[in-house]
C-alpha cells in the first residue's frame, strides 16, 4: 500500500501508523530504497560508463569515405588491385573511371573478411544484346561469392542473376536499377562464412546490399559458392580472401570504391 502513496502521504502514513522507532526506521530505509531503484530505473544502472567501452570515433563527411575506411580505388590508379596471375591490373583508368576492358578479373592486393563495401558502378550507355549479355561485371566477396552486377533496367533474365542478386541464388527483393550509362550505388554488408578446425562449416555467410538507397538484400543467407551453379555446397577457406571485381567482357566502369573491415 505505502508503495502507491506520494512522498508528503506516504510520511504521515509512516508517523501515524508504526509505533515503534525501530519500526519507523526500518520501513523509511525500505522507502528510500524503494525511490533509489525508481531512479536507477529510469536513469539507467547510474554508473559513470568507462572511456575505454566509448564506441570508436570515425568520421563521416557527406561524400566521401569513412575515416577508417581503406580506398580501393580514388580515381587514379589500380595499385590496390592485381590480376587473378599477380600482375599489374590493366583495366583503363580515365577522369576518375575505371573501365572493365577484356584484361581479366582484377582481385585486392589485401585480403578481406567480415566488410562494409562501397561500390558505384555504370553500365554501357549504348545497349547491346539482352539478358545476361547486357552490362554483365560482378563483385566476387572472398573470390567466390558473387554479388552480380547487370544491366537490369527493362531487361528480363532469371531474376536470382539480375543486379543485386546474390548471383544464381537469390533475387534481389526490388529491381532498383537506372538507366544504362548512369551512376549505381551498392552499399554492402558482408559477413563471412567460419569453419571450424577441421573444415566444418560453423556459421554460413551472409548480405547485405543497398542498392541505389533500396534494401534489395537484407541479411540474405548465402548458400554456399555462387559459381559454379548448380547446388552450392561451402567449401573450407581462410577467414580472409581477396575481393573480386569480375571481367565479363562488357565495358562496365567503376569508381569511389572503399572498404571498412568490421
Amino acid at each position: 500500500m505505502i508503495a502507491s502513496l506520494n512522498q508528503s502521504d506516504r510520511g504521515i502514513y509512516i508517523m501515524t501508523h508504526i509505533p515503534s522507532f525501530p519500526g519507523r526506521v526500518a520501513l523509511i530505509l525500505s522507502a528510500i530504497a524503494f525511490i533509489t531503484s525508481l531512479c536507477h530505473a529510469a536513469e539507467g544502472t547510474g554508473e559513470i560508463p568507462s572511456p575505454k567501452d566509448a564506441p570508436r570515433v570515425v568520421s563521416a563527411d557527406p561524400g566521401k569515405p569513412p575515416s577508417d575506411a581503406l580506398v580501393l580505388f580514388g580515381g587514379t590508379n589500380l595499385s590496390e588491385w592485381r590480376t587473378e596471375k599477380n600482375e599489374e591490373a590493366k583495366w583503363e583508368i580515365a577522369n576518375g573511371v575505371v573501365t572493365v576492358n577484356g584484361t581479366g578479373n582484377i582481385v585486392t592486393r589485401k585480403e578481406f573478411g567480415d566488410c562494409q563495401l562501397h561500390v558505384e558502378f555504370a553500365t554501357p550507355a549504348e545497349v547491346k544484346g539482352d539478358g545476361q549479355n547486357r552490362g554483365n561485371s560482378g563483385i566476387k566477396f572472398m573470390g567466390v561469392y558473387e554479388i552480380q552486377v547487370l544491366d537490369s533496367y527493362n531487361n528480363p533474365t532469371y531474376w536470382n542473376g539480375s543486379a543485386g542478386s546474390v548471383y544464381r541464388q537469390v533475387a534481389p527483393l526490388v529491381n532498383a536499377s537506372r538507366k544504362p550509362g548512369e551512376w549505381q550505388v551498392y552499399d554492402i554488408v558482408f559477413h563471412a562464412p567460419a569453419f571450424d578446425g577441421k573444415g566444418v562449416l560453423n556459421k554460413p555467410a551472409f548480405v547485405t546490399i543497398i542498392h541505389n538507397g533500396v534494401v534489395v538484400q537484407d541479411h540474405t543467407q548465402i548458400l554456399g559458392p555462387t559459381s559454379p551453379p548448380g547446388a552450392p555446397k561451402y567449401v573450407a577457406h581462410p577467414a580472409k580472401q581477396p575481393l573480386l571485381l569480375q571481367d565479363h567482357h562488357a565495358r562496365v566502369q567503376y569508381r569511389n570504391i572503399w572498404i571498412r573491415e568490421l
